[in-house]
């Protein structure tokens, strides 16, 4: 056997899981929706899209569905709407005002607010106005700088009122970050807050934006939320406390009605050192994709479901699948400020039962997080509330999902294993709960209306079984509009891999029964001596180890193989660092993927360099394989000192 099919039937073994779990009879009797759903959506997509779309509150309905000239789509251009209206005043006007729409958590503990849709109603409404007081008319942008508490989503959705484009920026970036951002989108008012809590700690976020705003002299208003209490500079005439003048306004507002098409909010790619990309959303396209794939992916009964996304607003997760999806299906969120191991590494478990969480959707490396701080904490909480699980910004290994289905799930919850982008704006290749049977590591099938297309380097489509790249064939209604200010851009960065095709930057392959395996970016891919690893799959083997918690691999260059594997290893608590256990886990890739698999390196590593979003940095970790300094954008490092250890093992 050569080296290049023993890697190729390797991978097929690691990736093509024999594990299927089809949904419980019990599920699936009581599921939203049933499989005839798939029929009927693709007959026809766009007519199917229509229909979802005039479940939201349109002023004026639309009578076109898609008008698409490559690569610009336009869906439900000549209709108006308002996302605020569609998110809050149709449930309040249906007499649901009474409902709970937030169970907020702060991160010191007892720190709650329940808020109603009539209460959220309200803040949005008051919020607005005082936006108009400072200036925001429609069409300006507004950047919104805040941590993890309800003025976030109220922010979001007064802007959303009054047809300002908002853009928030995460918590956790510098002011040159901030900078960037501000100055790329125009914006000329800022939403922040004096501080928040972030393990136990009091993380300033007024100086940052007044660090930022020095080179920003454009921006004529800043509004601050008190939540800390700390001590803040003040600028008279640009600054204002959220308390003083948010609540001092009318408590009832009368939205306006904005076309479809109207830019909803823009969202800024980070990680880069050039120019920032920013991704325009629509109105009506967005908000019904992410009304629709939040009631049909997670199977939403409004009435009963508490819905727990554990993604910052600051990331397009949170936007849909926090705020925009839920709010517009008439759900109850919470939503936590703080960190997964504050107090304790069950945080997330004694949440889940105090609040009775039914919908949990978190990310695979905060759940290779939970597995390395072991079971026991699991233990502690029973975990019965739960009914479906969701996994979401990268691709999942097997071994960490058959430890969610066992240890959170219980084996009865069903776990959406979802694919999407920043760019397509919400869920795109997913299980549906209580019809697909789902495979570990595999995100299963396309979503209505999308049609992703596994393809080579000269453009042709790859055999079931082979793998490729990821392109999107057709239009969908969430989708980025283009980047902000840049059109040119916009079609040379995703349009241009392929004409006609959107380039979604992934290595992916479909299994023999049509199941999509997204393996990992395309820049994620190593040559070493002529072979083509995917990093992913390295990663598989390793974490398939007993002893790995978590584990990421990049290239390093080799003057011999172009590129050698360089693998940073976290090991679970009971395990130790050592010489012997480096050689098992060397030897254990080339025995799961073939000898020319075979790692150069093993580090161990106490914590792998990871934004507060839960995404490693692997760019920090090539930088650091390769000798060199870590450079560019560290803004959303969620602890330098990750970096600074790893770096010290270096010298």
């Amino acid at each position: 056997m050569t080296p290049a099919s023993e890697h190729t039937e390797a991978v097929e073994a690691l990736l093509h899981e024999n594990r299927h779990f089809p949904p419980s009879a019990a599920f699936a009797a009581a599921a939203t929706t049933d499989a005839s759903i798939y029929a009927e959506a693709s007959r026809d997509p766009e007519a199917w899209w229509a229909e979802q779309a005039r479940t939201l509150a349109w002023e004026r309905p639309f009578t076109t569905t898609l008008e698409w000239e490559v690569p610009f789509a336009r869906w439900f251009a000549d209709g108006t709407l308002n996302a605020s209206v569609s998110c809050v005043d149709r449930h309040v006007a249906a007499g649901r005002g009474d409902k709970v729409a937030l169970h907020w958590v702060g991160e010191p503990e007892g720190d709650r607010v329940d808020i109603t849709y009539a209460d959220l109603l309200v803040r949005i409404s008051q919020a607005a106005h005082a936006l108009t007081a400072l200036g925001v008319r429609t069409g300006d942008r507004v950047a919104i700088y805040l941590p993890m508490i309800p003025e976030a989503v109220v922010a979001m959705l007064a802007c959303a009122r009054i047809g300002a484009t908002h853009m928030v920026i995460f918590g956790g970036f510098a002011p040159d970050a901030i900078a960037d951002r501000v100055l790329d989108a125009d914006a000329r008012f800022v939403v922040t807050a004096d501080g928040g809590y972030r393990r136990g700690a009091a993380a300033a976020l007024k100086p940052q934006v007044d660090d930022a705003l020095r080179r920003c002299p454009e921006v004529a208003a800043v509004l601050v939320v008190r939540r800390t209490g700390q001590e803040v500079t003040w600028v008279e005439g640009r600054d204002h406390w959220w308390h003083e003048l948010v609540e001092a306004q009318p408590e009832r507002h009368e939205a306006e009605a904005f076309p479809a098409e109207h830019p909803l909010f823009i969202m800024y790619t980070s990680g880069t050192t050039a120019r920032p990309k920013g991704i325009v959303h629509s109105t009506g396209g967005y908000l019904t994709q992410a009304a629709t794939t939040h009631r049909i992916v997670f199977d939403i009964k409004a009435d009963t479901d508490i819905c727990w996304t554990s993604a910052d607003v600051g990331w397009i997760t949170g936007h849909s699948y926090v705020v925009y999806g839920p709010l517009s299906c008439g759900a109850t969120v919470l939503m936590y400020e703080g960190a997964p191991n504050h107090p304790e590494p069950d945080r997330f478990w004694d949440i889940i039962d105090r609040h009775g969480v039914t919908i949990f959707y978190t990310a695979p490396t905060a759940i290779r997080a939970f597995m390395r701080w072991g079971d026991d904490y699991v233990k502690k909480h029973s975990l019965k509330s739960l009914r479906l699980l969701g996994s979401v910004g990268e691709p999942i290994n097997p071994e960490a999902w058959m430890w969610y289905h066992t240890l959170i799930g219980k084996k009865r919850c069903p776990i959406v294993d979802t694919w999407w982008q920043t760019e397509t704006g919400c869920i795109m290749v997913t299980p549906l709960p209580g019809i697909t049977a789902t495979t570990p590591g595999s995100c299963t099938l396309p979503f209505f209306g999308v049609v992703p297309k596994i393809l080579d380097e000269q453009g042709h489509e790859v055999p079931r079984g082979g793998g490729g790249k990821l392109f999107l064939k057709n239009p969908w209604p969430s989708m980025l509009r283009t980047l902000w200010g840049d059109d040119e851009r916009f079609k040379k960065q995703y349009w241009s891999e392929l004409p006609g095709y959107y380039f979604a930057g992934d290595g992916a392959r479909f299994d023999a029964d049509g199941y999509l395996w997204v393996v990992g970016r395309i820049d994620d891919v190593l040559n070493v001596s002529g072979h083509r690893i995917g990093t992913a799959e390295v990663e598989s083997a390793l974490v398939s180890h007993p002893s790995v918690a978590e584990a990421a691999v990049v290239g390093r260059p080799d003057e011999l193989k172009g590129q050698a594997l360089v693998c940073f290893v976290t090991l679970k608590n009971n395990f130790t660092a050592a010489p012997e256990l480096k050689e098992q886990l060397r030897a254990h890739v080339a025995k799961e993927i073939g000898s020319l698999a075979r790692p150069d390196d093993v580090r161990f590593a106490a914590g792998l360099p990871k934004t507060r979003s839960g995404k490693i940095m692997r760019r920090i970790l090539k930088e650091i394989a390769a000798g060199g300094i870590v450079k560019g954008d560290t803004t959303t490092l969620e602890d330098f000192n990750v970096v600074a250890a790893l770096q010290a093992q270096e010298e």
